[in-house]
């Protein structure tokens, strides 16, 4: 377990349009408006299209991440998640999980690590800025090379 005093910083509300990548509006959202370290504490949207990690096959390796995804369509998310920052490419690295209910399947569910999505209709967010420390994701070899969220410099 690691844990970090965090200072917050700013918050921002930030609306996505119809039509929208999502992945793409908030990384156009946070550069806006300076944001490179944060957290999403929740955010509502509706998705045209979305891809979500998982599989129907077999695992060869059940601790091991999936690599995987699902494509779903028509979908209501529920969703959140942490923003990272790789000074080197000079780019925010957001990890959002969601729950997303497909509409005409009687609302089922899926929950899952948000890979791409399209908006339909709306995405409302709050960003929650962390001021101190940066935050960024260093890939553990001893875990599969899964991007672990660090924070500070060391």
């Amino acid at each position: 377990m690691r844990s970090h005093d965090l200072t917050p910083g700013r918050m921002i509300g930030v609306t996505f349009d119809h039509g929208e990548d999502f992945f793409t509006a908030l990384t156009d959202a946070c550069r806006i408006n300076g944001i490179r370290h944060g957290y999403i504490p929740v955010f509502i949207a509706g998705f045209s299209s979305v891809e979500i990690v998982g599989t129907c096959q077999r695992l060869d390796n059940p601790q091991a991440p999936v690599w995987d995804r699902v494509h779903l369509s028509n979908v209501e998310a529920l969703g959140g998640g942490t923003i990272a920052y790789d000074e080197a490419e000079d780019r925010i690295l957001p990890h959002i999980h969601v729950s997303v209910g497909l509409k005409e399947h009687s609302a089922s569910g899926h929950t899952s690590h948000l890979l791409a999505a399209t908006v339909q209709f709306l995405t409302e967010m709050l960003v929650m800025e962390v001021a101190a420390p940066t935050m960024r994701r260093v890939p553990d070899p001893a875990l599969y090379d899964v991007p672990l969220l660090q924070f500070g410099n060391s």
